[in-house]
């Protein structure tokens, strides 16, 4: 808890904007998936901080984190969660139906698989399909209501918590990543 504490006070003071905090706390109540967006300067630290992680995780994913904030941003996501996603369907991309680039189990029954032409392309896709879909469509407003309707496993929300959790730590303990200052 202390840790998810100090995360939030360096996310808020040092990578999210003043209107996007403005609209962080006015949605905060709602446990909506969204944690906003880009500052004036360009790209904020997430794509890095998730790079980082990923690397971290021997992921083939990690060159890819910038497409993850882009489409979260684009999307209105959590910039962790299509990336959490995959630590849960995939260890990270690692574990692939073959030729797929489908680290997310989506598309996946038995035999059927949906391949995608790049980590970009499906990270935009199931970024796009979780917001369009699992959120717009069938209400999905958290984790657990989008699991109940993405996964089998009725413990599949938990395990994406798991990795939610994990990356918060992981920028806790890894204040480099997070840091960025110019005087």
């Amino acid at each position: 808890m202390k840790n998810r504490l100090l995360l939030f006070i360096l996310t808020a003071a040092l990578i999210i904007p003043q209107s996007a905090r403005a609209q962080e706390k006015a949605s905060a109540s709602s446990a909506s998936i969204q944690i906003p967006t880009v500052t004036k300067q360009g790209l904020d630290n997430r794509a890095k901080i998730l790079e980082k992680y990923l690397e971290s995780k021997d992921s083939p994913l990690a060159p890819y984190s910038k497409e993850f904030v882009l489409d979260a941003d684009k999307y209105n996501l959590d910039w962790r969660l299509v990336a959490a996603i995959s630590g849960v369907e995939s260890t990270f991309g690692q574990a692939i139906p073959a030729y797929s680039y489908n680290g997310w189990g989506w598309g996946v029954y038995g035999d059927n698989v949906i391949r995608f032409k790049s980590w970009p392309d499906g990270i935009d896709t199931v970024s796009q399909g979780l917001r369009q879909r699992y959120m717009d469509q069938l209400g999905g407003k958290d984790i657990y209501r989008i699991g109940a309707m993405y996964a089998s496993s009725p413990a599949w929300a938990n395990h994406v918590n798991f990795y939610l959790d994990n990356i918060d730590s992981f920028i806790a303990n890894n204040p480099e990543n997070t840091l960025s200052l110019s005087l």
